[in-house]
C-alpha cells in the first residue's frame, strides 16, 4: 500500500508501540465513518493525518483519545487496550481534539494551566506552567482572562497544556488552525523538538508541504478508509520528463528494465531509474523529448492525486 518507501536496508529490531490502531472501524446507526483502519505509532515518531472534510479524521482522533468507541476493532495505547481496561495509560496522553480546546473564559491562561496541573498531579508545576507558556510564546497574555484571548492565542494555550504534563503520546487535531504563518512555524517546531525527545506525535493537518518537513509517516484517509500510508524517505531518484505523447511515452517506460514506478502527473512523467536508458528508448520510438530534470517529491501534489483518484 505504501507509495513512497523507506530505503531498503538491514531489518530493525522491533520498536515498542506508544499507539496502535487494528483494523478499528466505527459506525453511527448504520452508516459508516470509518472501515478497518491499522496504523502503528513508535515513540519519536510524528505521524500526520491528512483527508479532505468528511474523510474520517477527527473520529478516528477521537476514538484514539479515548473519547469515542470504536466499533470493530481496537486502539492500543502503550500495549494496553484503551478501551478496556487501559484507562491508566491515558495519564500518559496530551491531546487536543476539535480545536481550539476549552477553558474557563473567566480564568487567565496561567490558572487554566494551574487547573490542569492539579487535576493530573503535576509536580513542580510553577516552573513548568511558565516553561510552556514561554514555549508558546504566551507569556505576555498568561495573566489574562482566555475569554479575551484571541483563536490563535487560544490554539497555542490548548497545545500548552496538552504537552504540560510531558506526554508520551501526544494527539493533536488541527493544532495550526488559526495560526497565521508565524505561528504555523512556532507549532510545528515544538512538535519535531518533542518526537527528538522522544514523544509519538500524531496529528492531523491540512499543511501539508509544512508537515512533510519533520513527519516521519502520512496516513491519507477517504471515504473513512486509509488510502495510503507514505514514508517521508524516498528510496531512489526520481525524475520529470516532458514528451510528446505522454500516455504513449509512460507505457512504454513501464516495459523497460531498471525504469520503476512510472506514473503520469498531468503531462508530465515520473520515473525511478536510469534517465539516459529512459531518454534513449523514448528517442529510439520517435517521440520528441522536451523536458528532463530530477523531480522532488511533493506531499502536497501526492495527496491531491491519490484523494482524486480513490
Amino acid at each position: 500500500m505504501n507509495a513512497v518507501e523507506a530505503a531498503a536496508g538491514a531489518s530493525a529490531p522491533v520498536q515498542p508501540t506508544s499507539l496502535e490502531a487494528q483494523n478499528v472501524g466505527k459506525k453511527y446507526g448504520r452508516k459508516p465513518v470509518l472501515e478497518s483502519v491499522s496504523f502503528r505509532l513508535h515513540p519519536g515518531e510524528v505521524y500526520a493525518l491528512a483527508g479532505p472534510n468528511g474523510s474520517g479524521k477527527t473520529t478516528l482522533i477521537r476514538l484514539l483519545t479515548g473519547l469515542a468507541f470504536p466499533t470493530s476493532g481496537r486502539v492500543l495505547m502503550l500495549g494496553h487496550d484503551l478501551h478496556n481496561g487501559g484507562y491508566a495509560v491515558r495519564r500518559y496522553l496530551g491531546a487536543v481534539v476539535e480545536a481550539p480546546a476549552a477553558f474557563y473564559p473567566h480564568l487567565t491562561g496561567r490558572q487554566n494551566l494551574e487547573m490542569q496541573a492539579f487535576l493530573s498531579g503535576l509536580t513542580n508545576a510553577e516552573a513548568r506552567i511558565r516553561e510552556v507558556l514561554a514555549k508558546l510564546e504566551l507569556l505576555a497574555v498568561a495573566d489574562q482572562p482566555t475569554g479575551a484571548y484571541s483563536l490563535g492565542q487560544r490554539q497555542r494555550l490548548g497545545l500548552a497544556a496538552a504537552i504540560l504534563p510531558a506526554p508520551k503520546v501526544l494527539v493533536l487535531d488541527e493544532p495550526t488552525s488559526g495560526l497565521d504563518p508565524l505561528g504555523i512555524n512556532k507549532v510545528h517546531e515544538i512538535l519535531a523538538e518533542l518526537a527528538w525527545n522522544g514523544t509519538a506525535v500524531l496529528l492531523s493537518t491540512h499543511h501539508l508541504r509544512e508537515v512533510s518537513g519533520y513527519a516521519d509517516r502520512v496516513g491519507i484517509l477517504g471515504g473513512g478508509r486509509l488510502i495510503d500510508e507514505v514514508t517521508m524517505t524516498a528510496k531512489g531518484e526520481r525524475y520529470r520528463l516532458r514528451v510528446s505523447e505522454p500516455e504513449r511515452v509512460a507505457a512504454l517506460l513501464k516495459t523497460i528494465p531498471g525504469i520503476e514506478n512510472v506514473t503520469l502527473r498531468d503531462v508530465v512523467i515520473v520515473f525511478e531509474g536510469a534517465p539516459q536508458t529512459a531518454i534513449a528508448e523514448v528517442v529510439r520510438e520517435g517521440y520528441q523529448v522536451q523536458a528532463l530534470e530530477r523531480d522532488y517529491f511533493d506531499l502536497y501534489d501526492y495527496y491531491r492525486e491519490r484523494v482524486r483518484n480513490a
